[in-house]
């Protein structure tokens, strides 16, 4: 029997969704959940990912999480979005084609353009074209089709930005030359994230799960060290920067980080704010909020809807320097986990817009 805490209305109610929708369709083999977490900035735009789960509960979890996340990250973007988010359970490798992808669109359209979904892990550009066959409630689709094409590159951009800021922080200069660095993640984010790294001289070591992706990096750079997983959390390292899946910042591996900075792409680092946030500032960690710093590529989907055009994304995405120092310093002035002084920056954003529209 479920238990009442993963109940699905209740997690609902405990980080305040607004709606669900499970999507099921046997012909196809399609088993995803759409979440949309707040509207009150605008519609819920948030991408949809493709992963193995292990159960449903899993995914439902993740998708909560997700779509939550991308609540916050539009607010203190200064967006005109809400929050939501989309996953499909299955392999990405293996069970992915247009009739899937299509029948997946179809369940998009039937919000209403409530929720926009756009790429995340395990999905292409090609995938949001087939969904853009269903509903016009999509981005990231190809340049030729008028969109933004991938937004990895200004998702890589902000959190190099954020990075950045971190670095001042610490060393009292932004520079990155010299400073030892781990992408744990080579996907696309972090294969722009390696081009920027290497391009100002740190020194970049990288891991990842899937050969392939380690294989693309060192045919493109022969000087960047391969990191077996095992070993990740004992490097020595100035910079840790998971640009994978989330929860790698928890009781077993903060002990163990051997780090100054924690700035990367991957959404939901820490496995349980309060908890991880906290110990972080215990270690003398500096984190950089990742629903900050890699909200590159909500911007570069947003700047989609008001006609495409990537300088002005890439101008938007360098603003994240900005707003991470303003969080960085308020942070140390308080002693508050920065996770805790981004979340109110972005409540108090939410509120205000909330109070306008309350009183019309």
């Amino acid at each position: 029997m479920e238990s009442q805490s993963n109940a699905p209305l209740t997690q609902m109610a405990q980080m305040g969704h607004e709606q669900i929708l499970f999507c099921n369709d046997p012909h196809t083999g399609l088993k995803a959940i759409i979440a949309i977490h707040n509207t009150v900035l605008g519609p819920a735009l948030g991408g949809t990912r493709m992963w193995m789960y292990a159960s449903e509960q899993e995914a439902l979890t993740d998708v909560l999480r997700l779509s939550r996340g991308m609540t916050y990250k539009a607010a203190i973007s200064g967006l005109n979005l809400g929050g939501g988010k989309a996953v499909i359970i299955g392999d990405a490798r293996k069970m992915k084609n247009e009739a899937l992808m299509r029948r997946f669109g179809a369940f998009v359209d039937s919000l209403g353009g409530k929720y926009i979904t756009a790429e995340d892990v395990g999905m292409t550009t090609k995938d949001m074209e087939y969904i853009h066959m269903e509903t016009e409630h999509v981005v990231g689709i190809p340049q030729t089709l008028g969109g933004g094409g991938d937004p990895s590159p200004v998702t890589a951009y902000g959190v190099y930005m954020g990075m950045k800021a971190a670095a001042k922080q610490i060393y009292g200069t932004d520079q990155l030359d010299g400073k030892r660095v781990l992408v744990q993640g080579a996907g696309n984010v972090g294969g722009y994230l390696i081009d920027h790294l290497v391009e100002e001289g740190a020194k970049v070591l990288v891991n990842d799960i899937f050969e392939d992706k380690l294989k693309n990096i060192t045919n493109k750079y022969a000087h960047v060290e391969v990191v077996p997983s095992e070993k990740v959390m004992d490097l020595d390292m100035d910079i840790y920067a998971p640009c994978a899946l989330g929860a790698t910042l928890n009781d077993e591996t903060i002990p163990r980080l051997k780090c100054a900075i924690v700035a990367g792409a991957a959404n939901n680092q820490l496995a349980v704010e309060k908890v991880h946030g906290q110990q972080l500032v215990d270690r003398g960690i500096v984190y950089a909020p990742d629903f900050l710093i890699n909200a590159g590529g909500l911007i570069n989907c947003y700047s989609e809807l008001e006609g495409y055009n990537q300088e002005r994304a890439l101008q938007q995405a360098e603003q994240i320097f900005e707003t991470t120092t303003a969080v960085l310093n308020e942070a140390a002035s308080s002693g508050k986990p920065t996770f805790e002084i981004a979340n109110q920056m972005a409540e108090r954003r939410i509120e205000d817009i909330a109070q306008i529209h309350r009183s019309l």
